[in-house]
């Protein structure tokens, strides 16, 4: 299989995705974030991956989300499975996914603060004791 990637931007990123499905891509494999944190602007970069068995052939869509409101179209209405790629993708990262039908966190909990994959969040530390070892403060 050849892998195609095609870069799109917000405005035309469903309809792109709406005429893949109709010229033969069945499934959406995948869809990830890709922060770039001081790196590039805007920060975030969404990653489709589609395959069409028929045409033995897979597309790769890259669209950049925004840093001020994050949101981007919802596919799930286009492919169904899109549904929990993007709640973890709201849930880790923070991006917005606009008419998802149930955009709510799948991960962490309800209450959580903030979004753990994004490259700016606070690694926690927790202290650790061993039995006999000197004490840390």
């Amino acid at each position: 299989m050849n892998p195609e990637i095609v870069e799109t931007n917000l405005d035309d990123y469903k309809k792109l995705v709406e005429s893949l499905k109709s010229d033969g891509f069945e499934m959406m494999v995948d869809l990830t974030v890709v922060d770039w944190f001081r790196k590039k602007e805007p920060r975030f970069e969404i990653i489709v991956q589609l395959l069409s068995t028929i045409h033995n052939a897979r597309k790769t869509i890259k669209v950049f989300v925004n840093d001020e409101d994050l949101t981007i179209p919802s596919i799930t209405q286009i492919y169904p499975s899109a549904n929990f790629y993007e709640r973890e993708a709201y849930d880790m990262f923070g991006i917005i996914f606009a008419d998802h039908p149930d955009l709510t966190r799948i991960l962490m909990p309800d209450d959580w603060q903030g979004y753990p994959l994004r490259k700016n969040y606070g690694s926690g530390r927790i202290p650790v004791q061993f039995k006999n070892a000197p004490k840390v403060d």
